[in-house]
């Protein structure tokens, strides 16, 4: 019998996942439990093991296409009997006649998959529709196709917003709530707007196409897929939806190495191996607390600003597949030996390609630092829905001005970006220099911390 997979809701929210790799092909043989494929949802990696053991007699979607939720992945034909049916054989012999030879055998019906029961009749030729895709489309004539939630839909209505007319700013093309909002400002502008937008923007066919070299020239073609394009996907979807805006900051951090030094030698003796990072957590947790409307996130749907009371720290940290955010949570309730063996965990997952969806999602705050690479000054962007991220750089030995004198100290830039629909310049500034005063004088980091 004919097993149909239904691709599940592996998060909350989940509406669809991109196939990274299939460990087997149609026509193998496989066991229960055995893996079978790995899908991507949001930032994690999540491996489908078997749930029958069978062969795999179809596979729906290939790697690097994306399949909705509740949309059938693939079939195993277990080689089982449906419930009730009697076996050709047994049924002849019941009846006197001679067995049907097995390939003219009838073959069994397959098994539906049961669905929420409608209100309207439905023809008994009409054959089953396939799983509808969580979207709404414009079927009027003459209209293009057009993404959109049927909450946004709802909101066209009301506003008198055409669809079709409004530039789509959402994951994979969808019109957003936000879109339909600025249309509705003036039918006008909603107009010369269309009219101004090059055609790459208005036609989604019109995509950039790189020329095959000539001869003689050499290139290496990398599909496009997977975590590098999820990233892709991210990081437009932040810079054209969040108002970006950085605020820069030197901080002199002479007391911090030498408290860290100590501190280090303590840690060694627990098998803790303890950086700067677990230090620059705490003063940035310290400076939410004061400055909460920097540890929040904008509710687009519902058009509210959501102050979150809870600190997960998001650390930005190259792995071998890209740029991976991990998620140090509750970095509020830990000690800084705590975060440094977290941070460690984190860091070994990463590499390993071991971390669960846990942690790599639920940010609150993101901190980007490359270490010793981190170099003078930079701009990272918001690790969306979050409206802050903070960079950290090279921290060395500098000259500096203290009490009139040219001295040798040990120094380090911070850059901060932020949302400004959200946080206001000075808020931002406010919060980095609490974040500083902790880190210049450490003493009063562990006055926070009582």
């Amino acid at each position: 019998m004919a097993f149909e997979f239904h691709l599940p809701d592996l998060a909350e929210g989940m509406t669809e996942a991109e196939v990274v790799g299939w460990k087997v092909k149609e026509g193998d043989r496989v066991a229960i439990d055995q893996p079978l494929v790995e899908v991507m949802s949001d930032k994690a990696t999540v491996e489908i093991p078997s749930p029958r053991a069978g062969v795999l007699s179809r596979i729906n979607y290939k790697e690097g296409q994306v399949c909705k939720v509740g949309a059938v992945l693939f079939v195993i034909d277990d080689g089982t009997a449906a419930a009730g049916a009697t076996p050709p054989a047994v049924a002849a012999r019941g009846n006197g006649h001679k067995a049907t030879p097995p390939e003219a055998a009838p073959e069994p019906p397959r098994a539906e998959i049961p669905r929420a029961p409608s209100t309207a009749p439905s023809a008994p030729s009409t054959p089953p529709r396939a799983p509808e895709v969580p979207e709404v489309i414009d079927a009027s004539p003459g209209r293009t196709r057009v993404l959109a939630t049927p909450a946004t839909r709802r909101l066209a209505r009301q506003l008198g917003v055409e669809l079709s007319s409004v530039a789509p700013s959402g994951h994979r093309g969808q019109v957003t709530p936000e879109d339909v909002r600025r249309s509705a400002e003036g039918a006008a502008r909603a107009e010369s707007r269309e009219l101004r937008a090059p055609a790459a923007q208005r036609e989604p066919a019109a995509l950039v196409k790189i020329e095959k070299p000539r001869p003689g020239e050499l290139e290496e073609r990398i599909p496009f897929r997977g975590v590098r394009k999820r990233i892709a996907e991210n990081m437009d979807r932040s810079v054209h939806t969040a108002a970006h805006f950085t605020y820069v900051e030197e901080v002199d951090c002479t007391d911090l190495v030498a408290v860290r030094k100590r501190a280090a030698e303590r840690a060694a003796e627990r098998g803790v191996k303890l950086t700067y990072l677990p230090f620059i957590m705490k003063a940035v947790v310290a400076g939410l607390k004061k400055w909460p409307q920097l540890n929040a996130a904008l509710d687009e749907s519902t058009q509210e600003m959501v102050r979150k009371k809870y600190y997960h720290l998001g650390i930005a940290a190259q792995g071998p597949h890209g740029l991976m955010v991990t998620v140090v949570r509750d970095a509020d309730r830990r000690s800084i030996f705590d975060l440094a063996t977290e941070l460690e965990r984190l860091a070994v997952a990463v590499q390993e390609g071991t971390a669960t969806r846990d942690d790599l999602v639920g940010s609150t705050f993101t901190i980007s630092s490359l270490g010793r690479l981190g170099g003078v000054l930079a701009t990272p962007i918001l690790n969306f829905p979050e409206v802050g991220i903070l960079g950290v750089h090279e921290l060395k030995e500098r000259p500096a001005v203290k009490d009139g004198q040219i001295v040798i100290r040990w120094m380090m830039n911070l850059s901060i970006s932020l949302d400004h629909r959200l946080v206001d310049g000075w808020d931002g500034a406010m919060f980095l220099q609490s974040v500083k005063a902790l880190l210049e004088d450490p003493t009063l980091m562990f006055m926070e911390m009582i």
